[in-house]
Order: structure tokens, then C-alpha cells, then sequence
């Protein structure tokens, strides 16, 4: 332990630097033409605020370098003939890696004399060009920064306007009142399986992500009326990029949290040519923490997970900028009732009483990026990609007394996709941009699910099978500037399931109008499909001479029409308020084909797993309405806020056609987050080598909506009760309010070459007790609730050099 703690005391001495001078670093990174994505040579890079002024334009490759920059906290202005100026404020400058920045600028359409329009790089705004309404860029900063969200996008991503969370121990997300399976995750441009540890083939979430934020750069986040370019999504995009290692100097990263122990390192391969790797690997650290008395709510499972990111880039071969980027990672969980304490009453919150689970995923993608530039005005993209996916559940019924155990649920479902997209955009001059592209995904099935069945005594086949299905998806689409304040995205998305031979075509329109410097409003509208859970196609029929069939494998795709109207006001140079109004309506949902009942597609997704009928048809139909409002301070002189507030209506028909409430709609939910920055000790212009920061989350929101249901003497059992649920009230209960405040504090220390932080992340620091399920208990017939986690203490040390 002396020793221990000895090794760690150097480490910090280690870091520290005692000079009179404040350590510095430098700032480098590339301008880009927004449409284009090529390089802008002879542009203008300016430290604001700097005496002297400091400054410098880049070079052939649109590159540039700011040298000896003093940590802490800095703006920059960039400037180039022919295109709005912008600023990016608050860029972090530490000792221990050099700050690397890609700046996209937009070209303007001079319509007589030139203008210089200025413009906030508004970091919300969206790196898509064709996005107008309900989409949002991010930071990887935010998801590092804001309190409870534990490194995670998908955490981070409950905080917007119109996001929930669907419990504490997943990071599956509710949009505006849609089920979670109708995310799209895509990374690199590419579709890629649930990128989640524990992540099931039939959800888009789970209990940690395998997305690492220290390897993600700037990414968009979307929630409705999506441009042409993206299919087969309900609800939302998370539209994820990699980012390039530092092509100049290698760069090394350590660090240890909830998420895992974790290291990554990054640097040139050739300078000259600025190629560069990145590399990641993290591994769980919760057995630890386990053993230490930490409580997950995990109970007597320990989980075991461990995941690796990596990126090669090439940007400049004969043949184009290449790059190869792969991602992945491996899970298990035993999650046994059997080695349950039977004096503590508290169940674990995977599991349940009277069964042991054991549970199990890996994915892993790979691919090839290749950009090419024809001319100035043409490039093309293509993307070659490979992905594997496998999601393993056993489940065990236990009985007394003795916990004998009979197998009641088992499945081993695995996909192998290979996929390519090719995308080619032109320029025809500076009011016209046009985008074409086709993306086909190939995926190889090998499905097996059972399911006790007790006329059968014994595991009966729900799915089984081996076999391939191909997805086309094609579109096109077109940006037209009318005038610098007036924009409009019209385009067209198509698609064709081979499997069943069903095709969508969905056309997409966005306008924007800049009012004045300040204010802008925006309309969408867009037609969106996508195609079910691949399990539900396979879900097999017994018929009555003991045959099994495939009554589901032609449901078409659920489709649904998206209506948006959005008001943006820039209050000030770091203040902004945005309304938006929606109207979502969905219809060929798949309900229950067998008999009229409450079941649909549109209350699944927010678990593991889920079984369905085994004969659907999609006669279901679903309405989202709302209205939702953001209030943000952007992060300046170390102060930040953001406020949003939701109030939205979820409704859905099941084949019995009654609009009930859906599983999904809990009515409102509102987010503050804020935060406070302090530089601390010896004080030279905007920064020191210490810093103290404290950031606050609280949410508030509707209660979980759930069935009620009466307990009855189970006849099968005697002496023993069961539920027995009234369906036709389906929905119409509901727990009460969620309520959670989450704060997290970071002390930051540079060095003279080393960065170290140090960070406490208390969640839910009111221990409040938010509802997430009734359980039952069978042999006495008592109802009672299970909790989702209480008070939880995450520590976190960082070490970059």
C-alpha cells in the first residue's frame, strides 16, 4: 500500500511544473469547404483576444498551426474570401496533447457586391449540410463534461429537447414518444449493429457502450425529418465520425472510470504525408468495484466486458484519402437468483425472483473509407464495411426447494453483414449543391430461439433460422440557396428488402429562413420506413397439423410522415433560445394478426429482448405530437446552462384499433444542466496550470406507463397466485414522476508535458427513489416495486501525455 501510495505521489509531482511561465501548446487542425469537404488554401486563422495579435493562414492542404499557445481557454476566427467568417469560442488548451480543430466553412452567395457575413460556429448546429430541423451537433467535450453521463453519446443524448432516457441502467433513448428500436446508429457514414455490451440484435441500447468519446470527433444527433441521405430509421440518427490520430507527435492517454480501465495512444505514421493512427482499448473495471461494495444494481452478476477502437488515416495517396477504421467488443453477465442472498429482499434489476440468466453479446465492425476529389466542384465517397453481431440469453426457472432448474428461455441469434455505400456530390455553382448515393447491406442470419411451452413440456423453436436477406437503399437530393438568409433540402430516399421483396419510396423537404442576423425559422418534412426487428420475420406459426410457418416473414415496413416547425433566436454571442413543434404520424405498425388486442411493435424495444405473436399484421398506427423548447448559455468564461423542456403526447393503435396511451408516453420531461469553470492558483491571461470544475444535471419527468393487473389464485399451482392483467386498460397506469440531480467535480493539473484529472461523478445524490417495474411474488400474491439505481459515486482519473 506504501509503495502504492509513493507511485502515485511521483506521478503527480511528476506533472506538476514550478516555472514562472504558464506551459504551452499548440493549436492545429484544417479548414474545409462545408459542401465540398475540400481543403481551403490561404485562409485566414486568428487567436482572438491574443497581444500581440497572434495569427496565421493555411497551407496547400487547407492546414495550419498556431505555436506556443498559452493553456486554458481560447477563440479562434477563421476567414476566407468568398465565405462567411466564423468563430470558435472556448477551444481547451492542455499541456498533455496538442488541440486539433477541423473547421468547415460555408460559401456565400454574392448576389452584387461582395458581403462578409459573420457568423457563431454554433457548435449545436449540424455537420450534415442537409439538416434544417431536429438536428443537432455535439461535441465530444459535452459528453465528457455533463454530469451523469458517464462518457456515453447515448447518456449524453437525453439531455436534448425531446429525449428520455428509458431507465438508469441502459442508455436506450425514448424520441419524442418513440419506441428506442427506432434509432439508426451509424458510424463512418455506415450502418452498423447495436454498439452497446449486453447490446440485443432486437434493441438499439444497453448497459455500457462500446463507443468510446475519446476516439469520436464532432457528430450529429437527429430526431425527425431527416435528410434523403438516411433510411431506415423511425425515430432518430446518431451519425457518429472517428476521429484522425495527431499526425504530428504521438499523444498517449490513460484513465479509469465506470466505463472501464482504459488506454489509448495516437501519432504520425508519416509525417510527410500526414497518415496517423488511433487506438483505444478499454476493459470493465465494475468486478473491481464490485468486490470493493459498489452497488450497480447488478447484484449477484458481475459484468464482464471488454472493448477496443481504431483508425488508420491516409489523406493524401495517389488514389484519394484513405482511411480504415475498425470498432467492437465482447460481453457476459451471470446474473443467477440461485446465489441470491435470500435475507436481502432486493432483486437484481437485470434479473428476476425465481430465475438465473445468463446473458452474453460481441460485435465487432471494420471497413475501408475512400474520399475522392474529381475537381473542385465533384467528390466522391465509398465505404466498404464488414460486421458481426451475436447476442446470446439463457434463462433457468428455478424451483423450491431444492432450485431445481428447468430451461425456460433460451437463444443464440448471430448476423453477419457486409455492406458498401458510394456517394457522389457535385457543385454546380454557389447556389446549387447535388448529392447522389446507394447503399446495399447484405446480412447472413443464423437465428435459434426457444421458449418453454408447457402443452409441449418443454422448449418449443420459436425461430429457427439460416439463411440471408438483402437491404437496397438509394437516394438523391438537392440544396438550393435562394439568397444567403433562404435555403431549401428537397430529396428522395428509396428502399428494397430482398428478403420479402417490399419497397419504400419517401420524398424529404427542409426550408430555412434567416430572418435577420439573429433569428431563423425552419420546416421539415419527411417520409421515413424502416424494416422490423429481424427476429419478428422469423417468428414461427405453429399450425394445426404440428407444421410451423412463417406468417410474418412479408410485413411490409412501418412508415411514418414527419412534421416539424422550429423558431431559432441567437440571444446573444453565447446565449440562444429554439421552439420546435411536431406532429409524427406512423402507420403499418405490426399488431396482432391471431386475435383483436393492445399488442404493437411500437411498445417494444427498451430491454434485452422481447417475444412477439406469432402472426402479425401491420394495421397498427401510432401519433407523436409536441412541443419543445432549448434554452443554452454556449460554455463562455468558464460558465455554461442548458435548459430543455418537452410536453408531448405518445398514442398508438393496436389491431383492436383504440387509441391507448403507448408504453412510451410519460408526458413531459425538462433537463437543466449547468456548469462553472475556475482557474485556480498563479493566473496568467486565460488560464493556469490548475483547474476546478463543477457541473449539475437535474431532470424531472413523467412516470413509467405500465398495465394494471389483479392477482388471482394460479390453478396450475396450488397455493400459489398469479397476474392476471387487464389489456384493455393497456397503458392507462403510470408511476410516479422520475426525478433525478446528478453533480460531478474535476480538478485538472498541467504539467509542463502531462495532463492529469482527477474527477468524482455523483449520481442521483438524493438517493431518490425512482420507480422502474411492479414485481410479483408468487407464492404470496404481494405486489411490490423494483427501484432503479440509487446514489451512485464514480470516481475518475485521466492521464493524457
Amino acid at each position: 500500500m506504501k509503495k502504492n501510495f509513493l507511485f502515485l505521489l511521483l506521478l503527480f509531482v511528476s506533472g506538476l511544473s514550478f516555472g514562472a511561465d504558464l506551459p504551452t501548446q499548440n493549436i492545429r487542425g484544417q479548414v474545409l469547404d462545408k459542401t465540398t469537404q475540400l481543403p481551403l488554401p490561404g485562409a485566414t486563422v486568428i487567436l482572438l483576444n491574443s497581444q500581440p495579435l497572434k495569427g496565421t493562414s493555411t497551407d496547400l492542404n487547407g492546414q495550419f498551426i498556431l505555436s506556443a499557445v498559452p493553456i486554458g481557454r481560447h477563440s479562434l476566427r477563421f476567414s476566407f474570401v468568398g465565405y462567411k467568417e466564423a468563430d470558435i469560442s472556448n477551444i481547451t488548451v492542455n499541456t498533455g496533447k496538442e488541440t486539433l480543430i477541423e473547421i468547415q466553412l460555408e460559401e456565400l452567395v454574392i448576389t452584387q457586391n461582395e458581403v462578409v457575413v459573420s457568423a457563431q460556429a454554433d457548435k449545436s448546429n449540424p455537420i450534415s449540410t442537409m439538416a434544417v430541423v431536429s438536428a443537432r451537433g455535439f461535441t465530444v467535450e459535452e459528453s465528457a463534461r455533463y454530469a451523469g453521463s458517464r462518457n456515453d453519446v447515448a447518456r449524453m443524448a437525453s439531455n436534448y429537447a425531446g429525449v428520455t432516457g428509458s431507465n438508469d441502467a441502459r442508455n436506450d433513448i425514448i424520441i419524442r414518444g418513440n419506441s428506442p428500436i427506432g434509432l439508426l446508429w451509424q458510424v463512418e457514414g455506415i450502418p452498423v449493429p447495436n454498439p452497446n455490451h449486453y447490446g440485443s440484435s432486437t434493441a438499439t441500447g444497453g448497459p455500457v457502450s462500446m463507443l468510446n468519446n475519446n476516439v469520436l470527433m464532432n457528430s450529429d444527433f437527429l430526431t425527425a425529418a431527416f435528410p434523403a441521405s438516411f433510411g431506415n430509421a423511425l425515430s432518430g440518427v446518431f451519425d457518429l465520425r472517428l476521429r484522425n490520430g495527431n499526425d504530428q507527435q504521438h499523444e498517449f492517454l490513460g484513465q479509469v472510470g465506470f466505463n472501464g480501465f482504459e488506454f489509448g495512444a495516437e501519432g504520425p505514421l508519416n509525417k510527410a504525408n500526414g497518415s496517423s493512427y488511433i487506438a483505444n482499448f478499454r476493459y470493465s473495471t465494475l468486478e473491481l468495484m464490485d468486490k470493493l461494495g459498489a452497488d450497480f444494481g447488478t447484484g449477484t452478476g458481475i459484468p464482464n466486458y471488454k472493448d477496443f477502437s481504431v483508425k488508420f488515416n491516409f489523406p493524401r495517396t495517389r488514389l484519394g484519402s484513405i482511411s480504415f477504421f475498425a470498432l467492437g467488443g465482447t460481453s457476459d453477465i451471470e446474473i443467477w437468483d440461485s446465489r441470491r442472498d435470500t435475507t436481502d429482499e432486493k432483486l437484481d434489476f437485470y434479473g428476476g425472483e425465481g430465475f438465473d440468466l445468463t446473458n452474453g453479446s460481441d460485435m465487432v465492425t471494420a471497413g475501408i473509407n475512400h474520399f475522392y476529389s474529381y475537381n473542385k466542384n465533384t467528390f466522391s465517397r465509398l465505404t466498404l464495411s464488414t460486421s458481426y453481431h451475436r447476442f446470446i440469453t439463457n434463462i433457468d426457472s428455478l424451483t423450491p426447494p431444492a432450485l431445481s432448474k428447468t430451461q425456460y428461455y433460451d437463444n443464440d441469434l448471430k448476423q453477419l453483414t457486409l455492406s458498401g455505400k458510394f456517394v457522389l456530390s457535385h457543385r454546380l455553382n454557389s447556389r446549387n449543391n447535388f448529392s447522389t448515393g446507394v447503399l446495399i447491406q447484405q446480412t447472413r442470419f443464423n437465428l435459434d430461439e426457444g421458449v418453454y411451452f408447457s402443452e409441449d413440456n418443454g422448449i418449443r423453436k420459436v425461430t429457427d433460422f439460416d439463411g440471408d436477406g438483402t437491404l437496397y437503399q438509394a437516394f438523391g437530393e438537392w440544396k438550393h440557396k435562394f439568397n444567403d438568409q433562404i435555403t431549401a433540402n428537397a430529396g428522395l430516399h428509396g428502399m428494397v428488402y430482398g428478403l420479402n421483396n417490399t419497397g419504400s419510396v419517401e420524398p424529404r423537404l427542409g426550408v430555412s429562413w434567416q430572418l435577420n442576423r439573429s433569428q431563423t425559422i425552419g420546416f421539415g418534412y419527411g417520409l421515413q420506413g424502416q424494416i422490423n426487428p429481424i427476429s419478428v420475420y422469423f417468428r414461427q406459426t405453429r399450425m394445426q397439423d404440428g407444421s410451423f410457418n412463417l406468417l410474418n416473414k412479408s410485413l411490409p415496413y412501418a412508415k411514418s410522415h414527419h412534421l416539424v416547425l422550429s423558431y431559432d433566436r441567437q440571444l446573444s454571442a453565447f446565449m440562444r433560445l429554439k421552439i420546435e413543434s411536431y406532429a409524427q404520424f406512423i402507420y403499418h405498425a405490426g399488431v396482432d394478426g391471431g386475435k383483436q388486442n393492445t399488442f404493437s411493435m411500437l411498445n417494444q424495444g427498451a430491454n434485452f429482448g422481447f417475444i412477439t405473436p406469432d402472426t402479425l399484421i401491420a394495421t397498427g398506427k401510432g401519433r407523436n405530437l409536441g412541443l419543445e423548447l432549448t434554452f443554452e448559455h454556449f460554455l463562455n468564461k468558464g460558465f455554461y446552462f442548458l435548459y430543455t423542456a418537452s410536453l408531448f403526447d405518445s398514442k398508438y393503435q393496436g389491431s383492436d384499433e383504440v387509441w391507448r396511451n403507448s408504453a412510451f408516453n410519460g408526458n413531459y420531461v425538462t433537463n437543466l444542466l449547468i456548469g462553472k469553470e475556475w482557474n485556480l492558483g498563479k493566473k496568467q491571461g486565460k488560464g493556469s496550470r490548475f483547474t476546478l470544475s463543477a457541473d449539475l444535471k437535474t431532470t424531472l419527468a413523467g412516470g413509467q406507463r405500465y398495465t394494471p393487473s389483479d392477482v388471482v389464485a394460479d390453478p396450475s399451482s396450488p397455493g400459489n397466485f398469479k397476474q392476471e392483467y387487464d389489456y384493455n386498460k393497456a397503458f392507462t397506469k403510470q408511476f410516479s414522476d422520475y426525478s433525478r440531480t446528478d453533480i460531478k467535480l474535476a480538478f485538472r493539473i498541467n504539467g509542463k508535458k502531462i495532463t492529469q484529472e482527477w474527477a468524482i461523478d455523483a449520481q442521483n445524490i438524493f438517493d431518490q427513489q425512482n420507480i422502474y417495474s411492479e414485481k410479483f411474488n408468487k407464492a404470496t400474491g404481494e405486489k411490490s416495486f423494483t427501484y432503479q439505481t440509487g446514489r451512485l459515486i464514480i470516481p475518475q482519473y485521466r492521464i493524457i501525455f
